[in-house]
C-alpha cells in the first residue's frame, strides 16, 4: 500500500480541536508530514505548551490514521507549540511579551501571590517562557516565596539608558519592589510614587521575549489596578477567591472593575483557593472549612469559566515560607491542582485571543 501525504492530511482533517471546533488541518496545526512505507511522521503545533488537550489530540490522531489508512500504520507523532498573541510588538510596553496575565481579587489574604507564583512556574514547566511581576508595592511577598530575599537585580546599559536585569528562579524572570528595599522597611509611598515604580517595572526592565508575564496584583481596585489597566495591554485577568461569602463579595467588586467600560479587560476565569482541607495522612478526605463551591457559584453567576480549585494543604504554606513553591513537587494534590489551573488558563487565553480576533475581522468586513 502506497501512503501519500494527501491521505494523511485527509485522515487528520477528521480530528477536531475541542476549543476551536475545527479540524487540525484547517487550523494549520499539522506540520512536517513525512512517509516511509507505513511509518507516518508528523508534528502537531499546539497553541500553548500547557495545552490540556494534548493527550486527546494524540489519541484522536492515531485513531484517525489507523481507521482511514491502515491498522498496520506506525504513527510517529511529535508536538511543538506556538503561543498565540494579539500584541503589537512595536510597542514600548513589554515588547516581546506575547500575553500578560493579571492575578487579582477584591481583598487580601485569599492567596493571590501563592497562585501567581505557582501559576508562573507551572507555565514555565510546561515549556513556556515566563516572567513574574510583583505589583504589590506595599506588601511584596514574591521574594520570600521564591527564596530570593536579599538579592538585587542587575543593571545593563542599553543605548544611553540603564535597564534593570530581572532576577531569575529556575528560568523564571522575576521583579519585585522587595528586591530594592530592606525587607523590614515599610514602603510608605503615595499613589504617584507607586505608579512610578510600576511603570519602571514594566518599561525599564529587560524582560526579553516571553510567552507569558504574570502580574501579582495587590488587593482592591485602586491606584495600582488603574495604572496597570491604563498602561499595560493585559490579555486577561484571573480572579482569586476563597469559598466564604465575605471573600466572594469582594471578588464581585474585582469582576466589576475589569468589566468597567474604561477598563474592559477579559476575565479568564475564577480560581477558588483554600477550597477544602485535606490532611496529608488522609489524602482522599475533604473538609470544607470555609464553605463549599463558592467560586463555582460565582463563576456561574457571572457566566465566567471556573478555572479550578486549590486545596488547603500544609505543603503549600511550607513551600511559600521556604521559597520552594508547591508546584515543584511531583504528583501531589497541590502540584496537580496548580498544573491543571495553568493548563486551563493557557487554554482560555487561546480561546479569548481567537474570539477577539474573530470579532475584529467581522467588524472590518462590515
Amino acid at each position: 500500500m502506497q501512503v501519500t501525504e494527501e491521505m494523511v492530511l485527509k485522515a487528520l482533517g477528521t480530528v477536531i480541536d475541542p476549543d476551536f471546533k475545527k479540524d487540525l488541518v484547517s487550523l494549520n496545526m499539522i506540520k512536517d508530514v513525512k512517509i516511509k512505507g507505513l511509518d507516518i511522521y508528523f508534528t502537531i503545533e499546539l497553541t500553548t505548551p500547557a495545552c490540556p488537550l494534548k493527550d486527546q489530540l494524540e489519541r484522536d490522531s492515531r485513531e484517525a490514521i489507523k481507521n482511514m489508512i491502515s491498522d498496520m500504520a506506525v504513527v510517529h507523532l511529535e508536538f511543538t507549540s506556538r503561543v498565540t498573541s494579539l500584541r503589537d510588538f512595536r510597542t514600548d510596553i513589554l515588547p516581546g511579551v506575547k500575553n500578560i496575565i493579571t492575578v487579582a481579587s477584591g481583598k487580601g489574604g485569599v492567596g493571590k501571590s501563592t497562585i501567581s507564583v505557582n501559576l508562573a512556574l507551572a507555565l514555565l514547566r510546561s515549556g513556556a517562557k515566563v516572567g513574574l511581576i510583583d505589583a504589590d508595592i506595599h506588601g511584596p511577598s514574591i521574594p520570600t516565596m521564591l527564596g530570593l530575599k536579599g538579592l538585587k537585580p542587575g543593571l545593563e546599559m542599553v543605548g544611553d539608558k540603564h535597564k534593570i536585569v530581572p532576577l531569575q528562579y529556575k528560568g523564571l524572570k522575576v521583579m519585585s519592589i522587595g528586591f530594592l528595599v530592606d525587607e523590614k522597611q515599610a514602603v510608605v509611598w503615595r499613589g504617584p510614587m507607586v505608579t512610578s515604580a510600576l511603570r519602571q517595572f514594566i518599561t525599564d526592565v529587560l524582560w526579553g521575549e516571553l510567552d507569558y508575564i504574570v502580574i501579582d496584583m495587590p488587593p482592591g481596585t485602586g491606584d495600582v489596578q488603574l495604572t496597570i489597566a491604563q498602561i499595560v495591554p493585559v490579555t486577561g485577568a484571573v480572579i482569586v477567591t476563597t469559598p466564604q461569602e465575605v471573600a466572594l463579595a469582594d471578588a464581585r467588586k474585582a469582576i466589576s472593575f475589569f468589566n468597567m467600560e474604561t477598563v474592559k479587560i477579559p476575565i479568564l476565569g475564577i480560581v477558588e483557593n483554600m477550597a477544602y482541607f485535606t490532611p496529608e495522612e488522609l489524602p482522599d478526605n475533604k473538609y470544607y472549612i470555609f464553605g463549599k463551591d463558592g467560586g463555582k457559584k460565582l463563576a456561574e453567576e457571572y457566566n465566567l469559566a471556573f478555572i479550578g480549585e486549590i486545596p488547603l494543604v500544609q505543603n503549600i504554606r511550607e513551600g511559600g515560607d521556604m521559597g520552594i513553591p508547591a508546584v515543584l513537587e511531583e504528583n501531589t494534590v497541590s502540584s496537580n491542582a496548580f498544573e491543571s489551573i495553568a493548563s486551563n488558563i493557557a487554554r482560555n487565553i487561546v480561546v479569548t485571543n481567537a474570539e477577539i480576533e474573530e470579532r475584529a475581522l467581522s467588524v472590518n468586513k462590515n
